[in-house]
């Protein structure tokens, strides 16, 4: 099989290897498409996801949402204790 990259892609891969990471190009192609293989695809959402958007989308209609600073504030208290 012949792959024609873009350069920057090329270049990508060429690093890769050249810092180590993997043996050769072909070798860091290879395990790009196993992960390819691994990962669902973009447009598979599960029930459980998709019962979570429509709760989530349900709280925001009725006006449930809290700004930015409170959440991050929040969770600093809760998992930071700050």
């Amino acid at each position: 099989m012949h792959v024609q990259l873009r350069p920057e892609l090329e270049k990508f891969l060429h690093d890769q290897v050249e810092a180590g990471h993997f043996e050769s190009e072909a070798e860091a192609l290879e395990a790009g498409v196993a992960r390819l293989m691994l990962d669902p695809a973009p447009d598979e959402i599960d029930q459980q996801e998709i019962t979570e958007i429509r709760q989530s989308l349900a709280e925001m209609r009725a006006g449930q949402v809290v700004d930015g600073k409170s959440l991050h504030a929040e969770l600093r208290k809760r998992y930071l204790n700050k």
